[in-house]
């Protein structure tokens, strides 16, 4: 499914940025995973923000991890602090670290989609499905149930996600709880 989000100028504005920043040294690897990420295989739902997972780098001389520099950059760059959210082209965006193996995972294994001709770094549809298992929010229930309603993902693939990362008796419970008559 090609990305269809109404805000798709601002969207690939914020795209083009990251994607600089990444080419500039300043963070290693990304991608975009929540609400925005999924919109790249559903239809689009409400979102307040765009989700950048990226790897923090240490900072200079410590162990510590810091998106310091991240938001110093982007000062530079045109975007306007507001509290754990940066301002680029209009988007909140929110720049969160890998939180477990699984997200760590998604974002090494993140995939290329188009956005009118910049490239951008998303998870695949059946990490983010996953993490919406893992998650388990009732948003997050609701997303999984539209990844498995709209047959936008590889269930092979999912299920050995959730092999991999002891998420298969919370996807029996899942099914129990929503896909049995």
């Amino acid at each position: 499914m090609p990305f269809a989000y109404a805000f798709a100028v601002d969207i690939k504005t914020v795209i083009a940025t990251i994607n600089q920043m990444q080419a500039d040294g300043v963070v290693e690897n990304y991608a975009i995973g929540g609400a925005v990420g999924a919109t790249f295989y559903l239809e689009p739902v409400a979102t307040l923000d765009v989700d950048i997972f990226v790897t923090f780098r240490p900072l200079p001389g410590s162990l510590l991890l810091s998106p310091g520099s991240i938001f110093e950059y982007l000062k530079t760059h045109g975007g306007i602090v507001e509290g754990e959210y940066i301002l680029i082209a209009g988007w909140p965006v929110q720049f969160l670290p890998p939180t477990g193996l699984l997200v760590e995972e998604a974002l090494r294994e993140a995939v290329i989609k188009d956005v009118e001709g910049t490239p951008a770094r998303v998870f695949t549809a059946e990490h983010l499905a996953a993490i919406a298992l893992q998650t388990g929010r009732a948003k997050d229930k609701a997303r999984l149930l539209q990844f498995l309603e709209a047959s936008s993902f590889d269930l092979a693939v999912f299920q050995m996600i959730l092999a991999r990362h002891g998420l298969i008796e919370a996807w029996r419970k899942f099914e129990q709880q929503f896909l049995q008559d």
